[in-house]
């Protein structure tokens, strides 16, 4: 593949459509518009230059306006800052994040979306997720940093519902990413800022609305996490997202939102809804392009009791016993297993453990 894209001759005046085209054609994940620069894109993990020129500042402003209605303009020339996604016809969907620089121009971020829903086949997932999805009530997290694939896994999960289960799924999201076609199930996509004003609102007001399945784009607030396990509780199988990179790190997470006098009712709600915590990550694969590692935590009994008994930091321990029955998995195994069939390298097994004394000690045992 070619380090560079270059600007088409002749073309003086840089076409942002054009440009989301071109760089769709080099498999890139992100476009990054920065005044100042040329224009980068990422591949496989990594930014790389466009073979344009440097972008000016009343330019990049022409640039990023063509993309935004009215609305989306005062918005971002009110708060400085603007989430949005957008479809442009016989190109692609892509979510997209305005800012300010200290140089006062506008920074743009696009992230691409895949036209196509992917499958759990498609995602290569693990068998586990299959029978999470059948639950009838819950509390389902998918968590990771930011660009670890959380959208996708969890667009193949809800696409499993929508193509075997007849329900009504409703999401909310800032901004909508995946737009779902009803096939057995019937999707409401609701997005913070145009169709609500916050996820703890759309939330309250879901239940309401009869829904099976709820998907909770981001659980940002206590208001938010609150209503989630309450809707948990309450029979609905529910899916959240946290920027956490464990399992035991995502239960802590969501208990020290809250004030001390309301954990102890948190971890009890938490011990009874929750049902799975997917960690996940994005590692460079050999040879080029990208491989996703899980840990999974399928909440027993005996991680039940932990939870309740503010015990989080045995979980681990737990996760590790009886696996094959069990059906968890520790990141530092997946990483071991990835090594030993030579997916991905030593050093990048390393660099993107959560653990990597663990890891490196299982390594020297190789």
């Amino acid at each position: 593949m070619a380090e560079e894209i270059t600007q088409e001759s002749g073309n003086k005046t840089l076409d942002i459509k054009k440009l989301l085209k071109s760089v769709l054609a080099y498999g890139s994940s992100d476009l990054h518009l920065v005044v100042g620069s040329e224009p980068r894109i990422r591949i496989d993990k990594e930014l790389r230059k466009i073979n344009f020129p440097k972008l000016g500042a009343k330019e990049l402003e022409r640039m990023a306006y063509s993309l935004l209605e009215d609305k989306q303009k005062k918005h971002f020339e009110e708060d400085n800052e603007l989430d949005f996604a957008i479809n442009i016809e016989g190109i692609g969907r892509f979510r997209a994040n305005y800012y300010r620089t200290i140089e006062n121009g506008i920074g743009c971020a696009f992230r691409m979306i895949p036209k196509e829903i992917p499958t759990l086949k498609d995602y290569n997932a693990p068998s586990v997720f299959k029978e999470l999805v059948k639950r009838e009530k819950g509390l389902i997290l998918v968590t990771g940093p930011t660009g670890s694939g959380k959208s996708t896994t969890l667009a193949a999960m809800l696409n499993e519902i929508n193509e075997n289960e007849r329900k009504h799924i409703i999401t909310i999201e800032d901004p909508v990413e995946f737009v779902h076609t009803n096939k057995k199930s019937l999707f409401s996509q609701r997005e913070v800022g145009s169709s609500t004003n916050t996820f703890a609102a759309a939330l309250k007001y879901s239940l309401r609305q009869d829904p099976d399945v709820i998907l909770i784009g981001e659980m940002r607030d206590e208001e938010t996490i609150g209503a989630a396990l309450t809707a948990a509780e309450t029979g609905h199988l529910v899916f959240g997202t946290l920027h956490t990179n464990s399992a035991p790190g995502t239960i802590n997470r969501i208990i020290d939102v809250f004030d001390s006098q309301k954990q102890p009712q948190i971890r009890a709600q938490l011990a009874q809804s929750l049902v799975a915590v997917i960690s996940q990550t994005l590692i460079p694969r050999q040879g080029g392009g990208k491989v996703a590692t899980h840990e999974i935590m399928i909440t027993n009994p005996a991680i039940a009791n932990l939870i309740r008994e503010d015990k989080v930091h045995q979980i681990y321990s737990q996760m590790q016993l009886n696996q094959t029955e069990t059906r968890m998995t520790t990141q530092t195994q997946v990483l071991f297993d990835l090594l030993q069939k030579n997916i991905i390298s030593r050093e990048n097994a390393i660099k993107y453990s959560n653990r990597p004394e663990e890891l490196i000690k299982i390594i020297g045992a190789m």
